[in-house]
């Protein structure tokens, strides 16, 4: 695996983004804006993920924020996002349809684009995740949080209802009726009670989350890639799948993996009584 690290940002200079010895580090860059994302940011953090999904040189995400306060607060609703296509003059100002169509194209996205991944993705929960922002927590494959970072389901404290896919998540990581709970009530949520409910996998303190999301991420990166990528897609449709077809799935997925060249490293140094090399594919 290479050492090399590159280190660039997007236009606005609102997502910073460094590919450092296979981890790419993706870090919101608006702590005076509660690291709200606003629609640019948002892109940018899609086409980073679909990106993220077919370069070989990454092998592990890591996302997180700057600042010690705030690791999202969801939308940025300040900056509106322009209209798409062209406009004819006599058109009304809310068309039926285009709330519809902004949301599959938003966040809803954005949940997809971590979701479907292959490379494994550790959420550095540096602060507050509240509203969408606790979305990017829950479609995460791993979380590691500073022991002062929290998350608010926040939808309801404003009337709204959930979305950019919590609904979705939520219950599948916390139960049903602790969603219920989370969501009706709208409650700080602590790292180390999200801890407990099996949203979070590690509280540190936050001095060391850096470290230890590095840690973990680098592990990731010099494992066996497609065999991680593999095994997520198997644990995302476990829930979804009829046993027939998940079973269906599990053997096409063993038969293309026993095709990788990790797949053969990791049967060769087992044979040879040697730690494996892993390359990637």
């Amino acid at each position: 695996m290479s050492d090399a690290v590159d280190e660039t940002t997007d236009a606005s200079g609102e997502l910073l983004t460094r590919l450092d010895n296979g981890v790419l580090w993706l870090t919101i860059n608006r702590a005076d804006k509660g690291n709200a994302i606003p629609y640019y940011v948002r892109d940018a953090l899609i086409d980073a993920f679909r990106n993220a999904h077919v370069d070989l040189g990454v092998r592990a995400v890591v996302l997180t924020a700057t600042g010690d306060r705030h690791f999202c607060t969801g939308a940025d609703l300040s900056v509106p996002q322009p209209p798409r296509g062209s406009r004819p003059p006599e058109a009304p100002e809310r068309v039926v349809g285009s709330a519809v169509n902004m949301m599959r194209a938003g966040f809803q996205q954005l949940m997809t684009a971590i979701q479907d991944c292959e490379k494994p993705v550790v959420v550095a929960l540096n602060g507050t995740a509240a509203g969408g922002g606790s979305m990017l927590v829950l479609a995460a494959d791993l979380v590691i949080a500073a022991d002062n970072a929290k998350l608010i389901q926040v939808f309801v404290r404003r009337g709204l209802i959930p979305d950019a896919g919590v609904a979705y998540l939520l219950p599948r990581v916390v139960g049903m009726h602790k969603a219920k709970e989370l969501v009706f009530f709208g409650d700080d949520l602590s790292a180390a009670d999200a801890a407990q409910l099996g949203i979070v996998n590690k509280v540190v303190p936050a001095a060391e989350l850096r470290a230890a999301a590095k840690e973990w991420a680098e592990r990731l990166a010099s494992g066996p890639t497609k065999a991680i990528g593999w095994s997520k897609k198997l644990l995302h449709d476990a829930s979804e799948l009829s046993r027939r077809d998940l079973l269906e799935e599990e053997a096409m997925l063993v038969e293309l993996n026993t095709s990788t060249e990790d797949s053969k490293e990791g049967v060769a140094s087992f044979r040879e009584r040697r730690p494996p090399d892993w390359k990637g594919w």
